[in-house]
């Protein structure tokens, strides 16, 4: 008698669920385990944590046209409690292993070029315009339509560019590449061309010691690798005292100076939360002025969020043939939440991180990671001081690592077609070098519609792609645009 029927059951009976937690989250089912979720969890707050100390430098910075600025303390607490309340909620939503934080790109925008024309309430007003509209989108089923007519070659590109990009965002982090203030290279390799100052050292030193553990294939291989360069770098910091990098200190570390606070904890202070003005922007420069900002918000939310999750899906080995995950309808919606929530909060627009990427690649598959990575955020609310132990370049070199096995996607695509070469090509190359995900997303699908359909190929193209495509053109020209709307 064969054996396979007895060996099949015995494999149906492993993949069992244990109990009603592990069958709420499939964590059996998607050959994860308590242990591995909780570890990819842990690793994926450590590669996030920055952003509770960033997102206040960025947004409190800036004083809006009346003159007023965001504290950095109330922008740390929010920052951590908008984090931890959406990962939270997307990870028991969508039970997917996506963590959600303050968008770099929108904060960003919003330092930039928004709140020289607005209030900051007036600016986070604009934000939550934009996170309504994308739920509006996401609950007609729009935007999934959107990205069903996306070919699974500009996916797979899409997941390779996201890996180039977080892997340059590693880099740039960890010292290894800086800019150099010149035309020509525009960056360079460390300082002065050398890699010669201690912390972009400990990223290096990191970074390998991840390859090693990872390439022998060791449990917890980014966990062990991210503990051991803190310790180092808490080691170095006792005896030499870097401190904080400067012009005069050149050496010293990056965002953080990894050593033990005297103040472990403190009360948040939530005081921003609720400071929004939905209506006052609108008067104040126009209708006009207003729905071009909305629109940059959207398309950069829309297809930023759109790029992470199918690249992110890729990584886990969670998507279909078409590029297709588990609960995308509730994923899309619950990330237009994060808008709403973000701006309500005086946050900025909260999106899913790719950084998440860290804790799938520690083997995380489920949204159980997202409780253990949300929860570890809203103790940051009172534990601000210790989210700047772990020093940038030590969490940096995890990005180089997952941007490494991202990229590993490529061999998925057929390139002998040119119709196919670059449109994926620009794709994948103008997100790292435009530091914007929705840039490479927007330049492959032009690419895509008009070498494609020159190509003799237009029949192949969904009509919605065309759609997409045009609003990019308006999206890349939105600035000649609105000088003219403007005039």
């Amino acid at each position: 008698m064969s054996t396979a029927p007895a060996t099949d059951t015995a494999a149906e009976h492993d993949r069992a669920p244990k109990n009603g937690f592990d069958r709420f989250f499939e964590i059996t089912r998607r050959g994860s385990t308590l242990g591995t979720e909780i570890r990819g969890g842990i690793v994926t707050f450590v590669t996030m944590a920055y952003i509770v100390i960033l997102n206040p430098i960025i947004l409190g910075g800036t004083q809006d046209v009346a003159g007023n600025a965001l504290q950095n303390q109330q922008v740390a607490a929010v920052t951590a409690l908008t984090a931890g309340v959406m990962t939270i909620l997307f990870g028991l939503i969508s039970r997917l292993p996506f963590s959600f934080a303050a968008g770099l790109g929108i904060n960003s925008f919003l330092a930039v070029s928004v709140v020289g024309q607005l209030t900051w309430p007036e600016a986070m007003g604009l934000v939550v315009i934009n996170g309504l509209i994308i739920v509006l989108l996401s609950a007609t089923g729009l935007r999934r339509m959107i990205m069903d007519a996306v070919p699974m070659e500009l996916k797979i590109g899409i997941t390779v560019g996201i890996g180039l990009f977080i892997a340059f965002i590693g880099m740039v982090d960890g010292g290894f590449v800086t800019a150099t203030g010149l035309p020509s290279p525009p960056v360079g390799l460390g300082s002065g061309g050398s890699i010669a100052t201690v912390p972009a050292l400990l990223f290096v030193f990191t970074l390998l010691l991840a390859g090693i553990l990872m390439a022998r294939k060791i449990k917890a291989a980014l966990l062990v690798a991210l503990v051991s360069g803190t310790v180092v770098a808490m080691i170095v910091e006792a005896i030499w005292h870097l401190g904080a990098r400067g012009e005069s200190n050149p050496g010293g570390w990056g965002m953080s100076v990894p050593t033990l606070p005297s103040q472990w904890l403190s009360l948040p202070d939530l005081g921003l939360v609720g400071q929004v003005d939905l209506v006052g922007s609108w008067g104040r420069i126009g209708a006009i002025a207003c729905i071009m900002l909305v629109f940059t918000l959207v398309f950069t939310n829309f297809f930023d969020a759109m790029g992470t999750m199918t690249g992110l899906a890729e990584e886990a080995g969670l998507s279909d043939q078409k590029g297709n995950f588990p609960r995308l309808k509730s994923a899309l919606i619950v990330e237009g939440v994060g808008a709403v929530v973000g701006g309500g909060a005086s946050a900025s627009s909260n999106t899913v991180f790719v950084e998440s990427a860290a804790g799938i690649g520690e083997g995380a598959r489920t949204g159980v990671a997202n409780l253990v990575t949300g929860v570890l955020f809203l103790l940051a609310m009172f534990l601000t001081p210790l989210t700047s132990i772990v020093p940038s370049e030590v969490a940096s070199a995890a990005l180089v690592i997952v941007g490494a096995l991202m990229m590993s996607q490529i061999r998925r695509i057929e390139l002998k077609d040119m119709s196919v070469l670059v449109p994926v090509f620009l794709t994948v190359s103008v997100m790292p070098l435009t530091y914007s995900i929705a840039n490479g997303i927007g330049a492959g699908f032009i690419a895509w519609v008009v070498i494609r359909s020159l190509a003799g190929k237009a029949r192949l193209i969904s009509p919605l792609l065309w759609i997409v495509a045009a609003g990019f053109v308006i999206y890349f020209a939105r600035g000649p645009l609105e000088a003219v709307i403007g005039g």
